[in-house]
């Protein structure tokens, strides 16, 4: 428990801060109105990992424009964005478990039960792989209503 804390401490100071409270805050975390960053959320399940993705290749989808590394991408994920989507609205899984929103890495990713998940940087990344199951359920446990803090 205090190696928990002291990892806790650790990735605060390294730059996990909450997001700040918003009055609406979205259900995507985007960065200048792109999720993801801009990266192809198909081709993390295509196994190509963190692939940026086109302008030309693109749409919006619950308020937020997704880019795709190519046609046949946009229309998987058009067919079926539920399937893409990141879980935990592309926010860190880790800030969700513990409560609040952080930005999710597009580079820290994992696919975890068939769902993408996102963390913000590798101390987080260590402790995720550390108590996964425990974070995952908790992460769960505390999804959509973070979103009202």
């Amino acid at each position: 428990m205090v190696l928990r804390h002291t990892l806790v401490a650790l990735v605060l100071t390294l730059g996990l801060a909450p997001l700040s409270a918003r009055a609406e805050t979205p259900i995507f975390s985007a960065h200048d109105g792109l999720a993801l960053d801009g990266y192809d959320v198909v081709a993390f399940f295509e196994g190509q990992g963190a692939v940026l993705g086109r302008q030309e290749f693109a749409l919006m989808w619950k308020g937020v424009f997704w880019r795709f590394s190519s046609s046949g991408h946009q229309a998987q994920f058009e067919a079926n964005p539920r399937a893409y989507a990141p879980v935990f609205g592309g926010y860190c899984a880790y800030a969700v478990s513990q409560g609040y929103l952080a930005h999710g890495d597009p580079s820290l990713w994992r696919i975890e039960d068939g769902e993408l998940l996102l963390l913000n940087n590798p101390a987080v990344e260590a402790v995720w792989q550390q108590e996964k199951p425990e974070l995952l359920q908790a992460a769960h446990d505390n999804w959509p209503a973070v979103l009202r803090h």
